[in-house]
């Protein structure tokens, strides 16, 4: 778990900010959930023979000996409050949320034990429309961040009698080479033989190369949503890989699962996962209804976009406010709220405490900022002020005090007009 500081806040905001143009351009709503919620959510949804449950969960009892959970994901806290509060059955339901997620998992770049994302869940929705939709949407957010050289490939579950069918010829094939399955892969064999086909295991993979393809097994009508899908994608120039061994670390998804993938991140280079949960809401006590949606890793597309030089320039000052003397402060910090009322978009910083001129210029230097006002006892006695530029060579000039903010009006839409 790590701290996010000051001088990173303003590659975090240009991604969240980018995040919720975004989702606000397809129409979708924001939803804040909870923190923690009960054990027995994650377990019944994500299911008990997943690494996140068996491994990863953060999970105490409180002081009524019931079982929570810090979350791992977002979709089931998602699920629970569209049944808690009735927005799920019989409607039409777009949402999205960012805040932290934790497992305990072994930390790599970008990605850490309390981690950030970004989810987007639609509802009530079977067909492969709005499948095309979220990942059209994801992939607008890359065009808008500028991301380069990420990929998506795409599968399909099936529905769950097609996927029980396979699990079966999947099941035969791999006992017969169980003694060169990795040990995960062994013990998952007789409680959830897809999740093998997740295996990192060089080993077991290099089995799962002439596995049955589950692609091969879907039925007539997974077969035909997941073409629509493509032809979709295809239709508005989205190119697209075609994975048959992509399953999800989730239990939930059936029919569309998709991810977007990096070579730029090492192992960990999925940067943006989901796909479709028609059975989810029913599991969790609901009535049926259709569900998708995905989730991103805020660290690891942050890590991206540096890794790209994409990330924006630290934020810095627009305007320090320089004061000699202690009436001149008091006077300062009234200039300092008029410049903020008439320019609400810029930032102002007055400087507060002791200092000679010299250690104040310092100080704004170092904050970088573009312009320094100045306030002395000369200045304060003349009703004047100097506004002296410390970026860009130009002479300063002494103005009144009532003439600041037309000045710095003035002076704004220049440095605009420059960039």
């Amino acid at each position: 778990m790590h701290d996010i500081l000051p001088e990173q806040a303003a590659a975090w905001h240009h991604l969240e900010e980018a995040a919720r143009k975004v989702v606000t351009a397809y129409g979708y709503r924001n939803i804040r959930l909870p923190i923690l919620e009960k054990t027995e959510l994650f377990s019944r949804s994500i299911g008990e023979v997943t690494d996140i449950v068996e491994k990863e969960m953060y999970t105490f009892d409180d002081r009524n000996g019931e079982s929570l959970t810090l979350r791992p994901e977002g979709t089931a806290g998602c699920v629970r409050a569209g049944i808690e509060h009735g927005f799920l059955h019989n409607q039409l339901t777009r949402i999205w949320y960012m805040g932290p997620m934790f497992r305990h998992e072994r930390p790599q770049k970008g990605r850490y034990r309390q981690f950030y994302q970004l989810g987007v869940e639609a509802y009530g929705m079977a067909g492969p429309d709005i499948d095309a939709e979220i990942i059209l949407l994801s992939a607008r957010l890359w065009r808008l961040l500028g991301l380069r050289d990420v990929r998506l490939e795409i599968n399909s579950l099936g529905s769950p009698e097609a996927r029980a069918q396979y699990r079966e010829t999947l099941t035969a094939y791999l006992r017969r080479h169980v003694d060169a399955l990795d040990e995960d892969s062994r013990r998952r064999l007789e409680s959830n033989p897809l999740r093998v086909l997740d295996s990192k295991d060089p080993g077991t993979r290099a089995i799962l190369a002439d596995a049955p393809s589950l692609t091969d097994a879907l039925d007539k009508d997974s077969r035909t949503h997941f073409e629509t899908l493509c032809g979709i994608l295809e239709a508005n120039g989205l190119p697209y890989t075609i994975n048959p061994r992509l399953v999800r670390g989730l239990d939930y998804y059936s029919r569309t699962v998709f991810e977007w993938i990096t070579d730029e991140l090492g192992a960990q280079g999925t940067i943006c996962a989901g796909g479709r949960y028609d059975g989810l809401i029913p599991q969790l006590g609901g009535r049926p209804t259709p569900g998708c949606g995905f989730a991103m890793g805020l660290e690891r597309l942050l890590a991206l976009l540096e890794t790209q030089a994409l990330l924006p320039p630290t934020a810095a000052v627009d305007v320090y406010c320089v004061s000699l003397g202690d009436a001149a402060r008091m006077s300062a910090m009234k200039l300092a709220e008029n410049l903020r009322d008439a320019l609400p978009h810029i930032s102002v910083l007055a400087h507060c405490g002791d200092g000679n001129l010299k250690s104040q210029l310092k100080r704004a230097d170092k904050v970088g900022a573009g312009i320094a006002v100045i306030l002395g006892e000369d200045e304060l006695r003349d009703g004047t002020v100097v506004i002296k530029p410390l970026r860009d060579g130009s002479e300063q000039r002494t103005v009144a005090q009532s003439e600041l903010v037309t000045s710095m009006k003035a002076l704004c839409a220049k440095e605009n007009e420059v960039q």
